[in-house]
């Protein structure tokens, strides 16, 4: 693997619904929403790629395959989630419902 490509930093648009449960569990749903944002600036334009490659992830993967169902999939479900947070019910564990936070917000972070 080359450096920012696939396995080796590329950027999975697929992981898009697990960045949304996260923002939404640590109370920083803005940080979802601009991530959102920026995918669908993209996704649709670039025919829904599997992976970006670079450090930014401005380059649609060297090769990467299009129309990829689970791209798709984990941008609807990051909207679903920040449309209805309560969605993030259906895919947590029983365990994380009871986990208490192991670290507190910082006073200092700007979002």
């Amino acid at each position: 693997n080359t450096r920012w490509s696939y396995h080796n930093g590329g950027s999975w648009p697929v992981l898009l619904w697990l960045l949304t449960a996260a923002c939404i569990k640590t109370g920083r749903p803005q940080i979802a929403r601009r991530a959102i944002e920026l995918a669908e600036s993209r996704l649709q334009k670039d025919s829904w790629p599997e992976y970006y490659d670079g450090k930014l992830g401005r380059f649609i993967g060297k090769q990467a395959r299009k129309f990829q169902t689970w791209s798709i999939a984990g941008y609807l479900v990051a909207k679903m989630m920040l449309e209805d947070p309560s969605h993030l019910g259906m895919i947590s564990l029983e365990e994380d419902k009871a986990m208490k936070p192991l670290i507190k917000r910082s006073t200092s972070w700007p979002c």
